[in-house]
């Protein structure tokens, strides 16, 4: 089966779990460094990734990582002191 023109392909299971350790490496730097960082989101499958990520630096830190949606297509994960 091939997606519709111009629609996005679902990842596998793997592509998935990688897509998500990067996220957690490369956005879990930026917010030890400065305590927030703002990270695009187009979809429901790219917010439910970054709320993933954010529960899981939580649990990593010891310190919860908030997640808030800054518009229909930007979330911001922050420590708190970071907020809005």
């Amino acid at each position: 089966m091939q997606p519709a023109e111009g629609g996005l392909t679902p990842l596998t299971d793997e592509e998935e779990h990688r897509a998500r350790a990067v996220l957690f490496s490369d956005l879990g730097n930026v917010i030890a460094e400065r305590g927030w960082v703002r990270f695009p989101a187009y979809s429901p499958e790219e917010r439910r990734r970054l709320v993933d990520v954010a529960h899981r630096l939580s649990a990593h830190w010891g310190q919860q990582v908030f997640v808030e949606a800054e518009d229909q297509c930007a979330m911001k994960l922050h420590l708190a002191g970071h907020g809005s």
